[in-house]
């Protein structure tokens, strides 16, 4: 599913596979350094992934958690720009659907897919997606920026690929700590918070606005997967990991992928918002979740068959709220 046929949702990204299925991904280019290598997954955590699910399902699962998550993402920064423009309804409605999309739809999703394990293996996973971020796919959109002339995406590209290198550090760091019983758990990133007004792109290529999608995306992911890692984290009685995480997932929402939508222009004004947001919800609650559902059905997968049909049901209901704050734009 293209960005450009499904406006705010839907697009499967390297990030997605780097941390939902824990496994290497190999980026656009390499860097000169190689990339430290990933800490081994037990044969426990090995066996735990997708149960017994059709690949299908599975396949749908990304996707669809993708979508949420960057939903979740994008309608935070359209709620502020609606408080900014004084429209309180259409804020209040972004507000409670990026509730639901991330603690309904994502969380729902990923239990299904299995994203959650211990402590031990949400490290693994994170440091995984760090490193695969850090060293392949951020240096090769840096690179490409530059080539293509976009210099301020191909230092923005550079130094969030340091950052990702701090955290993958830091998750080692807590990794050793969770599995040795030796050292302190680092304490969580500070967060240089960016607003996104409403505003036209900032880059001038077509493949780094590509890049700047699929970043947004990886970040998006990576923000509602650490939430739920943090969450696993607190309900286990360690409290230093659970703000470790936290704390990296609000740099990933509220800098990392704010930078990126500044530079491809992600918020507009409200009504455009809003219309960009109605088109979004209608197509996954009459298109996407009613085929996924179907799909799940036919291999047997009942309860995702379910979660999908809930899911279109909730999305219906996000149009009309987008549509009735539309209706009352003054």
């Amino acid at each position: 599913m293209a960005v450009t046929t499904v406006p705010v949702r839907a697009l499967t990204s390297l990030a997605l596979a780097a941390a939902v299925l824990g496994t290497a991904v190999s980026g656009a280019a390499a860097t000169e350094n190689p990339a430290p290598k990933p800490p081994a997954k037990s044969a426990q955590d090995q066996a735990k992934k997708h149960g017994p699910l059709a690949l299908s399902t599975v396949e749908d699962l990304r996707s669809s958690m993708q979508g949420e998550a960057y939903a979740h993402a994008s309608y935070t920064f359209f709620a502020a720009q609606a408080d900014r423009e004084g429209k309180h309804e259409a804020a209040k409605a972004f507000r409670t659907a990026a509730h639901t999309e991330l603690w309904e739809h994502f969380a729902e999703q990923a239990e299904l897919v299995g994203l959650v394990g211990s402590n031990e293996a949400n490290l693994r996973h994170a440091i995984e997606g760090e490193t695969h971020e850090a060293y392949s796919m951020y240096p090769a959109f840096a690179a490409q920026a530059r080539q293509d002339g976009d210099i301020e995406a191909a230092e923005l590209f550079t130094e969030i690929a340091a950052d990702e290198n701090a955290h993958r550090k830091a998750f080692a760091t807590a990794l050793k700590a969770v599995t040795t019983g030796k050292g302190e758990i680092p304490a969580p990133p500070a967060v240089d918070r960016t607003e996104v007004p409403a505003g036209l792109p900032k880059v001038s290529s077509p493949r780094t606005r590509a890049n700047l999608e699929t970043a947004m995306h990886g970040e998006a992911l990576a923000h509602a997967s650490y939430t739920l890692f943090a969450q696993q984290a607190r309900k286990s009685g360690n409290a230093a990991l659970a703000d470790l995480f936290a704390g990296t997932a609000r740099v990933e929402l509220h800098e990392h992928f704010a930078e990126l939508g500044v530079l491809a222009g992600l918020v507009s004004d409200t009504a455009a918002n809003l219309r960009k947001s109605i088109e979004g919800e209608w197509y996954e609650a009459k298109v996407m979740y009613p085929k996924f559902a179907e799909r799940a059905r036919k291999a047997g997968d009942l309860k995702a068959a379910h979660v999908f049909a809930d899911t279109a049901g909730d999305e219906a209901a996000h149009a009309r709220s987008f549509e009735k704050a539309l209706r009352n734009l003054k």
